[in-house]
């Protein structure tokens, strides 16, 4: 781009880690100027500064906590705002939680549906909204291989973001917008290296690379694709799915997972003291 006022802008939550920073790198050394949102202060900043400086471009940030109506707020504010408008949104902010259902408290259960399911039902509204006035636009919003199990509330979070992403796209394309839901499995990130949940007995095909991810989310969302599962070794075990009793399903989770709940293993996204071992998106 010739100057940043002809640049694409890109929103991306939970920006300062993981898949959330691997876009942040991506796009900018694709010339889109970013607006970052997380909820550290300091690393947003720090995050900022270190693209601009790599990259040439300008990197507004949105410190928020997405379970909060104020932080999503925020977001919506800066999607609206039509003098700067928005190309692309990336919903990627995210937490899991280990153990199971009984074992948390009910907080923690609504906070993961706030932020998986309404905050990105929210965000994509008004982003949706503003992209449709503007006559194109893309969304990616980050789901996982979970949505294909019957694993606990992440993974039913997960599974509505799939389907949701789907029908928003059946209904935006004709007008220029195009929505993804990108479907990781395990992706590597410094996060398993803090935690004490145990990855033992996970081999390694079941590793993912957060750059690898990305860039073929990228791709799917502006060749036009509603999905987005990364890896043929994925794509091939979420299709044999179907064919397999949850019950086993369930099983097999637990069992790799060291019979924590699978979604524990998901995700980075700036989910503050809420880390996990690895990105299961």
């Amino acid at each position: 781009m010739s100057s940043l006022t002809a640049s694409p802008t890109a929103v991306i939550t939970g920006s300062t880690a993981g898949l959330g920073a691997a876009f942040a790198a991506q796009l900018a050394a694709q010339g889109y100027n970013l607006v970052l949102v997380a909820r550290r202060e300091a690393q947003l900043e720090a995050q900022a500064a270190r693209l601009q400086a790599k990259h040439g471009v300008h990197a507004e940030v949105i410190v928020a906590d997405l379970t909060t109506d104020d932080g999503v707020g925020a977001v919506q504010e800066r999607l609206s705002d039509r003098a700067n408008p928005v190309h692309l949104l990336v919903n990627n902010a995210g937490h899991g939680l280990a153990g199971s259902f009984v074992d948390h408290e009910l907080d923690q259960e609504r906070n993961l549906l706030r932020l998986h399911v309404q905050t990105t039902m929210e965000l994509c509204h008004t982003a949706a909204r503003q992209m449709v006035t503007q006559r194109g636009g893309r969304i990616i919003n980050v789901a996982s291989v979970a949505g294909f199990t019957p694993t606990g509330t992440y993974s039913a979070a997960k599974s509505w973001v799939i389907n949701f992403s789907k029908g928003l796209h059946n209904q935006l394309h004709d007008q220029g917008v195009t929505v993804t839901a990108l479907c990781p499995g395990l992706v590597r990130t410094e996060f398993h290296q803090r935690s004490g949940i145990s990855i033992r007995g996970l081999t390694k095909w079941m590793w993912l690379e957060a750059d690898d991810v990305v860039r073929q989310a990228l791709t799917a969302n502006a060749q036009g694709a509603a999905l987005c599962i990364p890896s043929r070794t994925y794509q091939a075990l979420t299709a044999s799915l179907k064919f397999v009793p949850d019950s086993v399903v369930q099983w097999a989770a637990e069992r790799r997972m060291g019979h924590s709940d699978p979604s524990s293993a998901a995700e980075e996204a700036d989910s503050g003291d809420r880390r996990i071992s690895a990105e299961r998106r």
